[in-house]
């Protein structure tokens, strides 16, 4: 029985993972360090901030023999929140499917507990979910941990067995089985590529979401009196 839906944010509800991709690639390559695409979205997606950053250092110092997280931290943070306001948008559809979703809701998100709120509120989805909004910054450990999950259904007073996850990476994945959770693959953000489902679904994702078309009838579904 599925008696809640946990959302991760960016990707899913936020088209925001093609952007960050486009900023996050162009100024690693300008220290130097270069990753093939899909791998990067596999490794480094859906990781907390501090995550990412120890991600990225340990692959500086393996590949270019320095840290370069002093350097590039800052200017991440700033290029990113800037392409962020100038260009974010809903991953289409996922408005509409979302306030159609009666069941309980919550977003768990590895942004930060600010940058969650700016950008659920510039799409028009705060509304929709507060005060039910968990973001890294209210656990100590962060996915691939199961714990920000755990703490959403916590907070929503549902067993973590009936609440669906539904993730977009692997590390979101990852930790949605590791909270006893059933999980699906959402593929519909501009992230996403060819290799992503197969990826999800070896992680543990018990069935693939093309579009947010798709995830509003199976969704709607899951109201239904017999569901």
């Amino acid at each position: 029985m599925i008696s809640a839906v946990i959302f991760d944010c960016d990707g899913v509800l936020v088209d925001s993972e093609i952007l960050a991709l486009e900023v996050e690639l162009a100024i690693l390559a300008e220290q130097g360090l270069h990753f093939e695409r899909d791998d990067y979205v596999t490794r480094f997606m859906g990781l907390s901030h501090e995550a990412f950053h120890e991600g990225i250092d340990d692959e500086a110092r393996k590949h270019l023999g320095r840290s370069i997280s002093h350097t590039v931290r800052d200017e991440l943070a700033t290029r990113l929140r800037q392409t962020m306001i100038a260009r974010l948008t809903q991953v289409p559809g996922a408005g509409a499917a979302v306030a159609r979703t009666a069941l309980p809701k919550a977003v768990a998100s590895s942004s930060t507990k600010e940058g969650l709120e700016r950008k659920l509120r510039q799409v028009g989805l705060w509304e929709h979910f507060a005060p039910h909004v968990y973001s890294a910054d209210h656990v100590t450990h962060a996915k691939p941990a199961p714990d920000l999950f755990l703490h959403a259904a916590k907070a929503l007073d549902i067993p973590p067995g009936e609440c669906l996850v539904l993730e977009d990476s692997v590390n979101g994945v990852v930790a949605a089985k590791r909270a006893g959770m059933p999980v699906w693959g959402f593929l519909g953000g501009g992230h996403a590529h060819d290799r992503l489902g197969a990826r999800l679904t070896a992680a543990g994702a018990e069935r693939l979401v093309r579009d947010w078309q798709e995830a509003a009838g199976l969704l709607a579904a899951l109201n239904a009196p017999d569901a």
